[in-house]
């Protein structure tokens, strides 16, 4: 038989279990949980992205539920279902198709959930926020550059995924900065088509035959990212034609950055997406405690005035690689140069 005092000291600390309990409890449902669904990790951008979200979020307090779709629209809804059953506050969104994305929009919403869509906007859709950087400059920023170094000539324009609304924003914007000089006969456009789900080996096989058909009388080549880009220089080099032609790119992968440095590419526009994926993290944060998002404008997906918060990209040459990329971290110079020749080394 268990003693009064014994009862007693056996009961509080019972009780003292059950308030710990509660306690732990209480602290769990007040830390934000964020989800984080990212169309496809394949790549360097995508994983820097994620790092850098999931790091600042964590000193914010809060936790992550982050998951890969691989490319695969069907995969990802069910993959943000997933989330909102494992108690997401707010949904940050990479979507792979942003015209079917709405319909991962539309089940957040319904939830409760707040939606920050991704650098890339998901269309027609309630999304609360969207954080990126602004696709109509970095579009710009490629076509003029490619203007100065071949003012004339045959251009290939290699765009991205045509179910990503940025790259069609990109090559609208590329194409506004080309057009006059297209109608004064300075440049001809003899090869131009969007790039299935971004891929290197598309855009490889794209410029091959944009090499043939033009007997390698090439000016210019505007791919839209460093993959692209990546994928045109192999076939410009099997042409003996690499670093002879301009090649634009965007990303700041180390590979391309490799490449600027040999001179196989002529550019590539950096946007500083550590930045990027923080700032998500804080609005996300800011979002899931109920307070209003620190938008600096707002952008139109075709069904509602978006919040936005659009990031200025920097255009990175041979000549201001350690001034951007190294110097912000980046990328190292003892990744850069360890495939280099020693008259190619960055100092």
């Amino acid at each position: 038989m268990i003693k009064p005092r014994r009862r007693l000291a056996v009961l509080s600390g019972l009780f003292a279990i059950v308030l710990t309990g509660q306690f732990l409890q209480g602290q769990g449902a007040n830390k934000p949980r964020i989800g984080f669904s990212i169309e496809a990790t394949k790549g360097e951008r995508w994983q820097t992205d994620l790092s850098s979200f999931e790091a600042r979020a964590k000193q914010l307090g809060a936790e992550v539920i982050s998951a890969d779709a691989n490319g695969d629209d069907d995969r990802q809804l069910q993959q943000v279902k997933d989330m909102i059953k494992a108690g997401i506050n707010v949904l940050v969104l990479l979507p792979h198709d942003t015209e079917k994305a709405s319909r991962i929009v539309d089940t957040a919403k319904s939830a409760s959930v707040k939606v920050i869509s991704y650098d890339r906007l998901v269309l027609n859709s309630d999304v609360d926020l969207y954080v990126s950087f602004d696709r109509v400059e970095i579009g710009t920023m490629q076509a003029e550059y490619l203007l100065k170094h071949a003012p004339t000539g045959n251009y290939v324009l290699i765009a991205g995924s045509p179910n990503d609304g940025g790259a069609k924003a990109l090559h609208d914007a590329q194409m506004k900065v080309l057009q006059p000089h297209i109608d004064r006969g300075d440049i001809k456009v003899i090869a131009d088509a969007y790039t299935r789900d971004w891929l290197p080996s598309e855009a490889y096989l794209f410029m091959l035959k944009a090499v043939d058909s033009a007997q390698g009388n090439i000016a210019a080549v505007l791919a839209s990212n460093d993959g692209l880009a990546g994928g045109a220089i192999q076939a410009l080099r099997e042409h003996d034609l690499a670093g002879k032609v301009p090649v634009t790119g965007q990303d700041a992968d180390l590979a391309a950055i490799i490449c600027i440095a040999q001179g196989t590419q002529t550019m590539t526009v950096y946007k500083p997406v550590t930045n990027e994926a923080e700032r998500a993290a804080e609005e996300a944060v800011r979002l899931a405690k109920g307070e209003k998002a620190h938008a600096d404008g707002t952008i139109s997906n075709g069904k509602a005035k978006v919040p936005s918060i659009m990031l200025k990209p920097v255009v990175v040459t041979k000549d201001n690689i350690k001034t951007t990329v190294v110097k912000d971290g980046f990328q190292t110079l003892k990744s850069i140069n360890q495939v280099l020749s020693a008259d190619q080394q960055i100092q």
